[in-house]
């Protein structure tokens, strides 16, 4: 006797997804791009081979069964193997060529990581590059991105990669000469939203009355601006703090801020063309801007700051 599931096919498995994910099979085959009688005649015959239903039709939407839930587990199974088998194959074939894409952080791109990538394009013109900026984890393993840059002290344990440099993080406000000045010891940019988890979110709310925290954002370049605008100090990693226009360090390294640079990728494709050639070229730019990373960039330590630039905490709160 044959089993079942050798009678379905990976297309199968891709709208019992599909209907999970969207809870609809119209929705499911407009994700798909197919008709939607093909998708509800594909669910059809696949509850006819395994001899159970998947879904229960409700007036809502189609919510799945139990027996739907270990179908969806392995089609999400099988499009990893898809996936990771394309990739390598893909990899292997196109060289220093094809489409990159990275994921990483505004205040690691914005003035660091651009012109790394722009010596890697000129090096490698056939290389297309994408970015995705954010603060959120994409899935590498799905192919949502090939490489990720990005600052932590605890990276996925199933991506490939190494600690590039330590970050340090110190005070930054708008420089003496700016036209506006912010009230040092007064009022403060800080981290909200997705980044009020930061730790510099939350060394600033221990130290400063909220009263003088006058601007919260979910960008640290965005945190840049609003120093740079006059909003206020604030901490910023030195990589960005010390290239931003119109700042200073009002203070030295606080070390209780630093975190590690990483350069990540999946496993599968570490060693395709492409890969292996940023990743290469990407660990040897920031190992020659160490002292950039982890702000050792000469007089520009706060240490020398005129008194009146001087960053000092209330008593009662540091």
């Amino acid at each position: 006797m044959s089993d079942p599931a050798s009678k379905l096919s990976w297309d199968d498995l891709r709208i019992v997804r599909a209907i999970a994910r969207t809870g609809a099979v119209a929705a499911a085959a407009e994700m798909l791009g197919i008709n939607g009688s093909t998708a509800a005649r594909r669910l059809a015959k696949v509850e006819e081979v395994l001899g159970v239903a998947l879904f229960d039709r409700r007036r809502t939407g189609y919510v799945v069964t139990a027996q739907g839930e270990e179908v969806v587990a392995l089609a999400e199974r099988v499009e990893l193997d898809v996936v990771g088998v394309a990739r390598r194959v893909s990899g292997h074939g196109e060289g220093h060529a094809g489409d990159l894409r990275i994921t990483t952080s505004d205040s690691i791109l914005l003035y660091f990581l651009t012109p790394i990538i722009a010596a890697f394009k000129a090096r490698n013109p056939a290389v297309r590059v994408e970015v995705n900026v954010g603060n959120g984890a994409l899935n590498l393993a799905r192919g949502e991105a090939d490489i990720a840059i990005r600052a932590t002290e605890a990276p996925p344990e199933n991506l490939f990669g190494r600690k590039t440099a330590v970050i340090a993080w110190a005070p930054y406000a708008a420089c003496s000469s700016a036209t506006v000045r912010p009230a040092l010891d007064r009022q403060w940019v800080s981290y909200g939203g997705r980044l009020s988890g930061l730790k510099a979110a939350e060394l600033v709310a221990a130290r400063v009355s909220p009263d003088d925290i006058g601007y919260r954002t979910d960008s640290v370049a965005g945190a840049a601006a609003a120093i740079g605008a006059g909003l206020g100090v604030g901490y910023l990693p030195c990589m960005l703090g010390d290239l931003s226009p119109g700042i200073e360090r009002v203070g030295p390294i606080e070390p209780m801020l630093n975190d590690d640079l990483w350069l990540l990728t999946h496993p599968d494709i570490r060693r395709s063309g492409r890969i292996y050639a940023f990743m290469t070229h990407c660990a040897e730019a920031i190992g020659q801007s160490r002292d950039l990373v982890e702000g050792r960039l000469g007089a520009a330590s706060g240490q020398g700051a005129a008194p009146d630039r001087q960053l000092r905490f209330p008593e009662a709160l540091r």
